[in-house]
């Protein structure tokens, strides 16, 4: 029997910081379910931007390895890449996931540890994963979250983010976020007030793809 898989509601969207090409894609439940055809599609698919921001690592057995194996497959291709992988989030155990991110090490420099962020950890489930990169002379912090699914309420943790953007006042905070939620929401006023800018708007973001025969026969971005 041929093999037949969906890797079904992926939020993609890519921004350019600086020169810099970034990637943000939800992976949906990425671990040991995940095949080498299927981890070697998604290299694939990113090996022209230079980071790549991923949600939804599993937070058990299968996350941190399925990570390690894309990035090898990476590595295979050309440019070195490396990665960080953060500690699985608060929340309820279903609730847990882990945050990864892929940069050519040619292109960026980690700057420091990674983090997740604890300040509102008790307000905001699965709190925000935290990097800091230099390119040439310029230093940013990606800020990597995807909110809890839009019957519990992902608007509450997005009112908080006026408040962490306060509390690292001093870096330049780019927030990537997988929200569950519309953009045109009044919850999102305060971070606009302050200059917050959504670079997604008028894109496509969902994609959904189907492989059969080791051949990709749909996808849609």
């Amino acid at each position: 029997m041929n093999k037949l898989f969906s890797i079904l509601f992926l939020l993609f969207c890519s921004a350019s910081i600086s020169q810099t090409k970034l990637l943000s894609w939800n992976l949906e439940n990425f671990g040991k379910s995940k095949s080498k055809t299927e981890i070697a599609f998604v290299a694939e698919t990113v090996r022209e931007y230079d980071i790549i921001a991923i949600q939804e690592v599993v937070a058990g057995y299968g996350g941190v390895q399925a990570v390690a194996k894309l990035v090898e497959e990476l590595n295979r291709k050309g440019p070195k890449w490396n990665y960080v992988i953060s500690e699985p989030t608060s929340g309820s155990p279903y609730q847990k996931e882990r945050y990864a991110f892929i940069w050519k090490t040619t292109k960026l420099k980690k700057i420091g540890s990674a983090w997740l962020e604890k300040t509102f950890h008790l307000e905001i489930e699965r709190e925000a994963f935290y990097c800091i990169y230099k390119y040439n002379d310029t230093q940013f912090t990606l800020v990597n979250f995807r909110a809890v699914p839009k019957p519990k309420e992902p608007e509450r943790a997005i009112n908080y983010f006026k408040k962490l953007a306060d509390v690292y006042s001093t870096l330049n905070l780019i927030f990537i976020r997988d929200l569950n939620c519309r953009q045109s929401l009044t919850v999102f006023k305060p971070s606009k007030k302050i200059g917050y800018k959504s670079i997604s708007a008028g894109q496509k973001k969902l994609l959904k793809t189907k492989v059969h025969k080791q051949q990709v026969s749909h996808l849609r971005v």
